[in-house]
This record gives C-alpha cells, sequence and structure tokens, in this order.
C-alpha cells in the first residue's frame, strides 16, 4: 500500500494490514509535526503532492526494500494538507519473518521517503514561513 490522502494517520490499522501469517514482526514509523524546527517555533505545517508521482515513488522504495530484506509487506502512507503540532504526516509499517528485517527496511523506508518522494512541505512559523522543498 502506497498512498498519499488528507485523512489523519493511525498505525494500527497500518500495522493490520501488512501482518501476515509467516511475519514474525512488523516494525512501524509515525512522523510528527513538532513544535520547533530551524530553531523556530512551529505553527503549523502545510504539505503538497502531486499523488500519483509521490505513489509512484513510495512504490519504487518498496521495490527496493524487496530487493535488499525478506519483507512479507510494506505500507508507506503520506498526508497532505494542513497539519498541525502533534499530528502525524507520514505512517510506515513494514512486515517480516524477522526484526531485524522489518527494522532495517523500515528505516531504510523513511530515509527514502525523506530524501525522494516528490512530497513539499511549507513551515509555517510563528515569525513567517518557508517552502522546504521535499520531505527533506
Amino acid at each position: 500500500m502506497y498512498k498519499v490522502t488528507s485523512e489523519p494517520l493511525a498505525l494500527d490499522p497500518l500495522a493490520a494490514r501488512v501482518a501476515r501469517n509467516t511475519a514474525g514482526a512488523v516494525a512501524t514509523f509515525l512522523g510528527i509535526v513538532r513544535e520547533f524546527s530551524r530553531g523556530r517555533q512551529v505553527v503549523h505545517l502545510e504539505y503538497e503532492a502531486y499523488p500519483e508521482m509521490a505513489e509512484a515513488s513510495m512504490r519504487q522504495i518498496g521495490e527496493e526494500i524487496r530487493a535488499q530484506w525478506p519483507v512479507d509487506d510494506i505500507a508507506i502512507v503520506h498526508r497532505v494538507g494542513v497539519l498541525r503540532i502533534g499530528e502525524a504526516s507520514v505512517a510506515i509499517a513494514v512486515s517480516a519473518p524477522h526484526r531485524r528485517a522489518a527494522l532495517e527496511a523500515c528505516a531504510y523506508a523513511i530515509e527514502r521517503v525523506k530524501g525522494s518522494v516528490p512530497i513539499w512541505k511549507k513551515e509555517v512559523w510563528s515569525d513567517g514561513s518557508q517552502w522546504i522543498g521535499s520531505t527533506v
């Protein structure tokens, strides 16, 4: 599952979606909006994406993961729109027969999402704002 959505994110349904009888582990990651960034107080973040392109990039990350680790299933979901402090912006779940593969694949996924998926973030601070580019 690779998806861009404007709906709130939750890990439990995502973890349940990737769980398999063959999996001994499900590793998850939830990225949330924090109050301070770049030395400034954040009011909110605004995410924009071209969903088809972003989802294709996420699918490519999934293929990279499958080529490197023995995983059962992968889910990557990124939220777009205005997100307040404490709201989730990205959720990842990876199931695998063993914990090491699940954990390593999950860590790899978030680094690749932040570095390569065409999702743009605007940080709105108490004293201004700036488009950051991709989710880096």
